[in-house]
Formats: structure tokens, sequence, C-alpha cells
């Protein structure tokens, strides 16, 4: 798609908006007034839907009381596994293999204790210096509680330009040292898309496993993790899922591993139909339930039931087409209207390299942030100089993206951020 093809006007935007097969999905969500909504790959917003299934869960609770484990309209003790499935054809995978459970950095840990198995001079675990923070404190804390020091056996493959990463520079760090490799499906603050296909390969080649964080690529691009031979992916469900604030999250394991006994087993690792045996004999679940530690949380999985739907509805080839749409435009109009301001574009622009959101780079971009909310606009910053815009595909329309580019000329021209300060808030 050439960007060159928009046109710049506000009546072009509402005819995408006309021309828009998934416009009928903004209706779901909660959309505030005189409000736009740009940091859906931090937080989605509630729908309508996701709403009536956490009522009719609480609802098998006052009606049910303990009964609601296996009656009511969503019995609880099969939900996860239900979830599961609804997640499964959004990571390309068997509904075997995955499971909606625990959170990120708990089902990162449970992973890690399962499959990382330092041996021999197999020892190091293999990261990336731009990662999420939480990964890395949790692949720390692993490494010690193994008994080695983070500090040699935790290594992070260098950004040549502290924007993006080189599939070559991964591959090349794939040394005989190397027990298991955990890396992003997408860099949360650039947005690229990392060769998962590619590097699984490379890692299997040379006998190391390797896991994904797909926290933010999950509901906003295609996968193929059992077709790619992913040994196993874990990531959040209230992103670009909205599934709400605390949702419950979400793993896969490939059925190759099925039988490999979690490292952290629990209540919930248990087979279904031996779980109430009480024995002190734990009988692992034959799939991904396996990997499950305690009791699920049922009122944070409810809203997702209802968000699923909607993503089932959809097809998430049809909200990778519009997202792949609605980013170009939006790349479109911020280089056509605000190429006087100093603005520098933080993401990549091929369409396989580019997730669901675009990384905006400026000096000021903590007080542009705060300008944009005086004006309505909600926008993500991420420390030190990125406004992150994700235009959403079920709720953001095209009349808003060219709203916010116009606002974000106004702010720039009328230099409405220099009564803030350069400084983020508590929470970015």
């Amino acid at each position: 798609m050439q960007l060159n093809t928009f046109k710049p006007t506000l009546e072009y935007a509402k005819q995408l908006d006309q021309e828009d097969s998934l416009s009928s999905f903004r209706d779901e969500f909660y959309l505030k007034p005189d409000s736009i909504y740009m940091d859906g790959n931090s937080l989605g917003l509630l729908s309508k839907r996701a709403e009536r299934r956490l009522i009719e869960v609480l609802n098998d609770w006052k009606e049910q009381g303990i009964d609601g484990w296996t009656q009511g309209k969503h019995p609880w003790f099969s939900l996860s596994e239900k979830l599961g499935e609804m997640s499964a054809p959004l990571v390309g995978a068997s509904s075997e293999e995955v499971i909606v459970t625990g959170s990120t950095t708990v089902n990162l840990h449970q992973l890690v204790a399962t499959f990382y198995n330092p041996k021999g001079t197999r020892t190091k675990i293999l990261a990336d210096e731009l990662t999420f923070p939480s990964d890395i404190y949790a692949l720390q804390s692993q490494l010690r509680t193994h008994g080695y020091n983070p500090d040699t056996h935790l290594i992070r493959v260098k950004s040549r330009d502290g924007r993006f990463l080189e599939e070559d520079d991964i591959i090349e760090a794939m040394t005989d040292e190397i027990a298991l490799i955990i890396l992003p499906t997408v860099l949360y603050r650039s947005g690229q898309i990392l060769d998962m296909e590619r590097l699984t390969a490379e890692a299997h080649k040379r006998g190391i496993l390797i896991g994904f964080d797909g926290c933010h690529s999950i509901g906003a691009i295609p996968h193929s993790f059992s077709k790619w031979d992913v040994d196993f992916a874990y990531w959040c469900n209230y992103k670009h899922l909205n599934g709400g604030p605390g949702c419950v999250g979400g793993l896969y394991v490939n059925k190759k591993h099925f039988g490999t006994a979690p490292g952290l087993a629990g209540w919930f690792s248990s087979k279904k139909e031996k779980q109430f045996d009480m024995e002190h004999t734990l009988t692992p679940a034959d799939s991904a339930g396996a990997y499950q530690i305690g009791t699920p949380h049922v009122l944070s999985l409810a809203p997702l039931i209802g968000s699923l739907e909607i993503f089932t509805e959809a097809g998430i080839d049809n909200i990778r087409a519009k997202s792949l749409k609605i980013n170009h435009y939006l790349m479109y109009l911020l280089e056509k209207e605000l190429s006087d301001f100093n603005f520098t574009l933080g993401s990549p622009r091929e369409d396989k390299k580019r997730g669901g959101h675009v990384s905006l780079e400026h000096k000021e971009a903590a007080r542009i942030c705060k300008a944009l909310k005086e004006n309505g606009i909600i926008p993500d910053f991420r420390a030190p100089n990125i406004i992150r815009l994700a235009p959403v595909s079920l709720y953001t329309s095209y009349t808003e993206v060219w709203e916010v580019v116009q606002t974000l000329k106004k702010i720039m021209n009328d230099k409405e951020y220099e009564k803030f300060k350069n400084e983020r808030e508590v929470v970015a």
C-alpha cells in the first residue's frame, strides 16, 4: 500500500469510514464522547458484550453458588479451556495447545521453570535489550533460582539503533552456551515484528528451545505458532484483546512437549477427571492445561468471553487488513502535516515488520502527550521520547485518525505543550 494513494482531507477520511467493512463493530464498544482513544495497545476499551458476559458470570455466582463451577451459563471449571479454544485461531494453534491462565509474568515463570534445563555448556538464556522490563526481571529471578549470576548468564542482544533488532544479530547470539531463548513477537516501543518463523527454525537447528512474549501482538496480527513449530508462548489479554485491566493471561505450549512435567505444579495443573481424587501425586493434564497453576480468576476471565466472541466474528485476517490500512493512513497524515516539527517515525514502514501501533519520536514527547490528553485524545508515552498511537481496527475510525493529526498539528503550531513539564506521570 502506497502512502501517496491517500488524500489529506476530512471528506476522504469519511469516505474511508464508509468503505470500512469492520465499522459496525465500533458500536460494540463504550466510546467516551468528545474523546479519541489511541491507547488500545496498552489497555483495550470495554465492549458491551464483555460487560454482559461479566454480568452473566456474576449472576451464575448469585444464583448457583458453588454449583457455578459445573452449572450455569459459563461453567467455571472448564472456562480456561473454553477460552483457550476461542483464542487458538488468533495464535495459529490447536485448541489443546492454548490455555487462558495466570498473568504474563506468572506464565513466563512457569514456562521457564518448565523448559529451562541447563546442562553442560548450555546454561545461558538469550533475550534482547529492547524487551519489556518485566520479562527481564523474571529471567533474572529464574537464573538466580538455578544458582546462576544473571550478569553473566542472561545474554541480551544489542540493538544497532535503539529502535529495532536485526534477526541476524539474534541468530549470531545463538551459541552453544544458550539453553533457552525468550523474545518478543512485537517490540513494545517501535512496534517491530520479529520473524518468528525464521528465528524458531534457526534456534532448533542449534538444539535450542525458543519461546515468545506475544503481549503486543495477540489480537493485532495473525500468528502460526504450531506451523512455525514455536516451543511456547505467553501473553496478556487486556491490550488488543480488550479483556479488561488485570484480565487473565494466556499461554501456548507446542503439543510435542505435552507430557513435560510443569516446572511449577499446582491444583489446576491436574487432569480434569483426576483433580478431585485428591491424591498427593499429580496427574498432569495432557494439554496446555498442565501448565496452569492455581484456581482461575473467574471474574477476570468473564469479560474475555464476550471479547473473543467479537474476534471470532470479525476475523483476525480482517482485523490485520484494516490495521495495516489505517496505520498507513496515520503515517501518511503524520508526514504530510507534521514535517515542520522535528518528529521522527520510530516504527518500521514495511507491513510485515510493523505491528498494531505507530511510534512517533520527539524530544518533547511527554509534554506533547499531556497536551493531547487536554485536547481529548488519549495517547501513550514511553520513555524517553516516544508517543505511541494505536488505531484499533474494531473501534477506531479513519475520521478519528484525521482529527488526531490535526489536533497534534495545532498543539505544535500553538506550542500548547510548553505549559507542561516534559516528564512522565507515575503511570505513563
